[in-house]
């Protein structure tokens, strides 16, 4: 029993069975980010400080261009099997695979720069931020004080803070700030730690927001890019058996990836420039 509509259209939308799927799937997936992105603006317009800079700009473009890239070979990809150049479309489904996972790469590069980034206070209150020596991976003050590890102090190096003068300066004199200095290594004792957390999820509410926008974003990056795989790998036999039908999968496909594309599009100035 074939099942209708798997190539032509339908007579009463205009459009094959995968077509309209992904159609009103998307649909839904616009009302699942639609919601997150009204929750940051919600939370951002409520809150009267919000974090500037913490995220690495230069790497954010990168796989912006990198994803704006892949939206570019997809649609080759999909052309050439419509011009029934099964040749080229190999070369281009398989190179949007590749921009898939540099883009993951990349974005794992950022996760682990957050996962090191720490916040020290010490006992006697002074607050610095930076990394420490060897890149632990989501310290905290007990991890620091297990005996097994042996450790009686950090090698921490502090984040570069400009120099400041006024109101600033006093304050950042208050948490152990002082200009140049703040780019010294220093060696910290353990015992001398009060508190040691890492910019994970837990460190702010626009952290929390951050790992959760890009990592539900991430998800959609690695499933988008099994399907394109598979369609490039052990699917693409179709061709030889049914090359309309394998055509209209990439297209499906190659929609999906267009609207991955489109909410780094907006993740990107949302959470990196504004």
């Amino acid at each position: 029993m074939d099942i209708p509509y798997t190539v032509q259209a339908r007579p009463d939308t205009g459009l094959y069975n995968a077509k309209v799927g992904i159609w009103l799937f998307l649909a839904s997936e616009v009302m699942l980010f639609g919601a997150l992105f009204s929750s940051y603006v919600l939370l951002r317009v409520g809150s009267e400080t919000w974090p500037q800079g913490l995220l690495n700009v230069p790497l954010g473009t990168i796989n912006t261009v990198v994803l704006i890239c892949s939206s570019i070979t997809v649609v080759l990809a999909w052309a050439s099997l419509k011009l029934k150049d099964f040749g080229s479309y190999k070369l281009y489904q398989g190179v949007t695979v590749l921009l898939a996972a540099t883009f993951m790469v990349i974005k794992s590069f950022e996760y682990r720069d957050k996962l090191t980034h720490y916040w020290v206070r010490l006992n006697d209150g002074t607050e610095m931020t930076g990394h420490i020596e060897g890149k632990p991976f989501n310290w905290t003050k007990a991890t620091l004080s297990k005996p097994e590890l042996g450790l009686t102090e950090i090698h921490f190096h502090p984040d570069p803070v400009p120099a400041a003068t006024g109101a600033h300066a006093d304050s950042e004199a208050a948490h152990g700030h002082e200009g140049a200095a703040a780019h010294e290594s220093l060696t910290i004792p353990v015992s001398e730690i009060s508190r040691l957390e890492s910019f994970g999820p837990w460190r702010s509410t626009y952290l929390a927001i951050y790992f959760t926008l890009t990592g539900l974003h991430a998800l959609h990056v690695v499933g988008g890019a099994l399907v394109i795989g598979f369609l490039w790998g052990p699917g693409s036999r179709m061709w030889r058996s049914d090359p309309e039908r394998l055509t209209n999968r990439v297209e499906v496909s190659g929609l999906f990836w267009h609207f991955v594309d489109l909410v780094w599009i907006f993740l990107f100035p949302v959470l990196y420039l504004l």
